[in-house]
């Protein structure tokens, strides 16, 4: 995209941030939470590149003025004309790399919390293990973040981990850092329960969805079926006494999520709300991009629980992410949150590919 286009473009944005801030002071929106919610993510979404176009009007403007001069009979003033280019120049190229990416469309949901779930699957109690080193390790990266967590649903296996945990993560950009944490984890080491010192290979599941807000969707109550049920398994004195689990399906989609770890069926109730709310906005987001024919997530995957995503191998200390072919030694520092530099490697990459796409 050529300077032009970028003013271009960043000019828009400019307008259109002045406006949300025109409608934010208007008595009919700070009568709707709901409205005024969505304009203020809305301007915080324009703020950074409209910040950057201020910064580039006044390199330009310092840039021009110092052509003006770099020919002036006074030899001081053409010096000072070189100088000034000296710096601005390679600096406004260097905002032009920056305004690049912040032009590239940005997913709405980025600032949204997350919802996540975590699963054991291949290799039995070994793969609820690593379910349950998973939910470890995002809680360090979340606590190293200043990030909240909660539990909503947990059903801790026998061996140790979780056949499943489902939690939420509240705190800033959250879903922007994990969305590409969807999809199969492998884990390759010796399980303590193998006598021969043999590798096995387990895997776990991984699903990070944002969690719906009130101004991105709303359900008709008439389209949930709500049912309640005596909650299975153990969990509690309750279990089993009374009818405490919860179970909502979503008619329309074929949804369902069941409730039943928490201590009272409005507990149960509230969580499995949250769940089937974010669920079918997922749902729906899904159905639209492929209705307008946009890829889902780009190309760094799908979000789809089967695709392998990445590799935790315990003897050579390593991580792969599968995705861009990148690996690490570095699986015991993953392990306790450390997690920023794959993460910010997925970025990149995706960014990279939109801007191809872009141009």
């Amino acid at each position: 995209m050529n300077q032009e286009a970028m003013e271009n473009r960043l000019r828009a944005m400019k307008e259109t941030y002045d406006s949300i801030s025109e409608k934010l002071m208007s008595e009919e929106v700070l009568s709707s939470v709901k409205e005024s919610a969505r304009l203020s993510r809305e301007q915080a979404r324009l703020a950074a590149p409209c910040e950057a176009y201020e910064k580039l009007l006044e390199l330009n403007r310092r840039i021009d003025e110092a052509n003006e001069l770099v020919h002036d009979d006074d030899e001081e003033l053409r010096m000072m004309a070189e100088e000034e280019l000296a710096e601005c120049l390679p600096e406004r190229e260097k905002l032009l790399e920056k305004i690049q990416i912040l032009l590239i469309p940005r997913d709405p949901d980025d600032d949204h919390d997350v919802i996540m779930e975590i699963r054991g699957g291949a290799g039995g109690d070994e793969g609820n293990i690593f379910a349950g080193d998973l939910y470890r390790m995002y809680v360090k990266y979340a606590e190293g973040n200043g990030w909240k967590v909660s539990v909503m649903e947990a059903s801790e296996s026998q061996a140790g981990g979780f056949s499943q945990i489902i939690f939420e993560i509240h705190g800033n950009d959250v879903y922007r850092a994990l969305k590409y944490e969807s999809g199969a984890h492998r884990v390759q080491r010796v399980p303590k329960t193998e006598s021969q010192g043999r590798i096995q290979t387990s895997t776990a599941t991984v699903l990070c969805q944002p969690i719906a807000e009130d101004a991105d969707i709303e359900i008709d109550p008439k389209d949930l079926t709500i049912e309640t049920h005596r909650a299975s398994g153990a969990g509690g004195q309750h279990i089993n006494k009374t009818d405490s689990a919860v179970r909502i399906v979503h008619v329309p989609t074929g949804i369902t999520v069941n409730c039943q770890e928490g201590r009272s069926q409005i507990e149960n109730r509230e969580t499995a709300m949250r769940l089937i709310k974010s669920r079918v906005y997922e749902e729906y987001k899904r159905i639209k991009e492929e209705q307008e024919g946009k890829e889902r997530r780009a190309k760094i995957g799908t979000g789809d629980r089967s695709e392998k995503i990445r590799t935790y191998n315990y003897p050579q200390n390593r991580v792969t992410d599968h995705r861009i072919g990148y690996t690490i030694t570095q699986l015991d520092r993953v392990m306790e949150g450390k997690l920023q530099d794959i993460l910010d490697r997925l970025q990149q990459d995706d960014e990279r590919q939109k801007l191809e796409a872009a141009e």
